[in-house]
């Protein structure tokens, strides 16, 4: 019994729901940089202190018994609350801890993310980060992430999703490839122009807007889809086709005549910035200063602004 007594049983719940998050117990163990074996071991005790089978397990499939499921609720609420006292208790002002694990896009993660994240860093000595470039939709629980940096718009309704910024966009090609066409003067026109797509956001057809309720569609015939911003912008360079781009990406190339905006009175809708993480009924402190400093610093960032709906 004396042996019981000392099992860490925080930790026995952690992993138990670590197993129920991910699917198995290989994912947890990868999660919790562990064994398989330590995991199964700590299983294995937490439904001897519990007197209760909590998983069936197949060479397939795990899943929850009803003790199992019950076990997990619970399990759940003691554990947001253990966070919330490792987070508070010892530390001044909320101040926090820990690591943040952070996915971010490419295009701004790279480049202009990182000085407010250095800075971030630098205020919280604390606190570490892990900074991954991923433009891909995030599965938080077997990804392990806390948060996720996305643009576009967000559906998914088991996350929390707090819009920080919008990107405008604009519509360009090169001289070159505009010599070979007739003159782009309407949206009709540009229909008629090769284009390249950036299958995140775009495929088949534009929408642009002249001020007036709706939008006019335009149908579109991809040379070249991506998914990469900068493959966009590049291609576009060498006269392959039009491109709907980031208006930072193409400021330059705009200013210095390598590229030319089109139909500047059509404008296409502007993407959402959101910072995106998985509801919780307690978040710790590194969290929520990290939404803190982002909706402060984001529609400051090259290239973005405040939202259309902001206060």
């Amino acid at each position: 019994m004396k042996r019981v007594e000392r099992i860490d049983r925080v930790e026995l719940m952690r992993t138990f729901v670590r197993i129920v998050e991910t699917g198995s117990l290989s994912a947890a163990a990868r999660q919790l940089s562990t064994t398989q074996a330590t995991v199964s071991r700590r299983l294995q005790s937490l439904e001897t202190l519990l007197g209760a089978r909590l998983l069936l397990r197949t060479t397939h499939a795990t899943r929850l018994t009803d003790d199992g499921e019950r076990c997990y609720q619970h399990a759940r609420r003691v554990i947001d609350s253990w966070l919330a006292l490792e987070d508070e208790v010892g530390q001044a002002e909320d101040e926090p801890v820990g690591v943040l694990r952070v996915r971010a896009p490419h295009a701004f993660g790279q480049e202009q993310l990182l000085k407010p994240l250095t800075e971030f860093l630098q205020r919280y000595p604390q606190l570490s980060v892990e900074w991954m470039l991923n433009d891909k939709s995030v599965d938080f629980l077997s990804d392990n992430i806390d948060c996720a940096i996305r643009v576009g718009a967000e559906v998914d309704p088991a996350t929390v999703s707090v819009q920080l910024a919008e990107v405008p966009r604009s519509i360009v090609a090169s001289p070159a490839l505009l010599a070979r066409f007739l003159k782009v003067s309407k949206p009709e026109d540009l229909q008629a122009l090769p284009w390249i797509a950036i299958s995140t956001f775009y495929q088949r057809h534009v929408e642009l807007f002249d001020g007036a309720a709706q939008p006019t569609r335009i149908a579109i015939t991809p040379r070249l889809s991506t998914d990469s911003l900068y493959v966009a912008r590049n291609t576009a360079l060498t006269g392959l086709g039009v491109a709907l781009v980031s208006s930072w990406t193409v400021k330059e190339d705009i200013q210095e005549g390598r590229l030319i905006p089109l139909l500047p009175e059509w404008q296409p809708t502007a993407l959402p910035v959101h910072l995106v993480y998985p509801w919780s009924r307690y978040y710790p402190a590194r969290l929520r200063r990290f939404l803190e400093m982002m909706k402060q610093v984001m529609p400051g960032i090259a290239g973005m602004r405040k939202p259309a709906n902001a206060q």
